[in-house]
């Protein structure tokens, strides 16, 4: 009786393991911004609390591509149209803080940085800002957007490596907070990735 009892609750054990595996990301993982510091990795990272899911999944931003002129609706760009990430899109952070920024500066240079948990076939990755005056007091819409990416890295169907950087040149004439859309758009699916980075000029 002790042996079998023994093999079930190893049996359990390995089942529970499994589940929070899926439940975590783990088997479907994929990539985020880290540089700038993205909402996802800022939830990841601890810096803001009580954000859901997303502290466990923060390469899970997966969502339709075409962006602008398709991919997540007006309001849920942040969080790719993941009702389960909803907080992303949010204009301040679960504890009601300002989302924290990360100081750049206009007109330079910046070395833009991904991690990729599962590295896809990649059509390009585009980055867009928010225009000056834009409305920060709701959830990012394509009108608080300057709809012409500012930086476009074509990847001609390439997988990245599970840390790719590339440098490019920060807008000029913007002040104060802003927020940077990157859009990483897979090659092979009809899926893109969105990461949203809160940033002082």
């Amino acid at each position: 009786m002790r042996r079998k009892t023994k093999l079930y609750a190893a049996a359990l054990g390995l089942t529970t393991a499994g589940a929070l595996a899926l439940s975590s990301g783990g088997a479907s993982g994929h990539g985020y911004t880290d540089l700038p510091v993205s909402r996802q990795k800022l939830c990841q990272n601890g810096t803001v609390t009580n954000c859901g899911s997303i502290q466990w999944e923060p390469q899970s931003v997966e969502g339709p591509k075409g962006f602008p002129g398709s991919g997540p609706a007006d309001g849920q760009i942040c969080n790719a149209g993941l009702g389960q990430f909803s907080q992303l899109s949010a204009p301040k952070t679960p504890s009601g803080a300002a989302w924290p920024t990360t100081r750049v500066t206009g007109g330079q240079n910046y070395t833009f940085r991904w991690q990729f948990t599962a590295m896809h076939a990649t059509t390009d990755f585009r980055y867009y800002v928010t225009k000056p005056g834009w409305n920060q007091n709701h959830n990012l819409s394509r009108s608080d957007l300057n709809l012409t990416p500012f930086f476009t890295v074509p990847y001609n169907g390439q997988r990245p490596p599970s840390t790719l950087s590339h440098s490019g040149r920060l807008p000029s004439g913007l002040s104060g907070h802003h927020v940077i859309l990157a859009v990483w758009t897979v090659h092979d699916t009809g899926n893109a990735f969105y990461a949203c980075s809160d940033v002082t000029f």
